[in-house]
């Protein structure tokens, strides 16, 4: 008779499919897309644009104190 009392050993290999750089990829489109709407409306969000003006004085008058 055979000896049966020691058992057997199984091993299961599951395949997941590999790849697992689809996430990153998402992510980085996502990033692109965001940047690129952003530059498009930039003058209707307010950063940006030709209607920025910067006026310099001419001339600043200091009055110090002296005792």
């Amino acid at each position: 008779m055979a000896d049966n009392e020691g058992g057997t050993d199984r091993t299961t290999i599951v395949e997941t499919g590999g790849g697992g750089g689809g996430g990153v990829l998402a992510v980085v489109l996502l990033i692109i897309v965001v940047l690129v709407l952003l530059f498009l409306f930039r003058d209707q969000l307010g950063f940006g644009g030709s209607k920025t003006t910067i006026n310099v004085p001419d001339k600043i008058d200091v009055t110090v104190n002296q005792n």
